[in-house]
């Protein structure tokens, strides 16, 4: 239900501004804030991109969780696409999000109402296709040894591109 309110009520929202805001200033001061909100939000996408990438990598080489590292990147990243988008709604939500603080609220609060059952990193010996562990005693897997037999070889060798007739 969420999803139908933002594609209705989200360009609704846009369309009630460009007419208020253009009525107020005209069209071309309209347009030109709207090319500059898209130039600035690039600018900044870049800047705090690059800022959210050094946090990510230190978490991983410090060995911390990445959780908010990466929850601040993907955050920038929505915020880039919204200030790409022409309107000024969304142009105020993607620059709410370029504001640390901000994100880190909305991490905080995002962080409260989802709940996440395990995590699991890789699968390494021993694991299944979906990258969970099998039990120990699954009857469905075969512990055994094996041990390579070499045949004996009998006649010349052949060159490797060669055919015996």
């Amino acid at each position: 239900m969420w999803l139908l309110f933002a594609f209705i009520g989200v360009p609704l929202i846009e369309i009630t501004l460009f007419i208020q805001v253009g009525g107020a200033i005209g069209l071309w001061p309209t347009l030109l804030v709207v090319i500059v909100t898209a130039f600035l939000g690039t600018y900044l996408v870049r800047s705090q991109g690059r800022s959210a990438m050094a946090n990510l990598q230190s978490s991983f080489s410090d060995l911390n969780d990445p959780t908010e590292p990466l929850a601040h990147g993907a955050m920038i990243l929505f915020a880039g696409a919204l200030l790409l988008t022409p309107g000024f709604f969304t142009d105020a939500v993607g620059f709410a999000l370029m504001v640390p603080q901000f994100r880190t609220a909305a991490f905080n609060y995002l962080r409260k109402r989802v709940n996440v059952q395990s995590f699991s990193m890789g699968g390494g010996m021993g694991a299944n296709m979906g990258g969970q562990r099998r039990p120990q005693n699954d009857p469905n897997v075969i512990d055994g040894e094996f041990e390579e037999v070499k045949e004996p070889h009998d006649g010349p060798s052949l060159p490797s591109n060669g055919t015996k007739h």
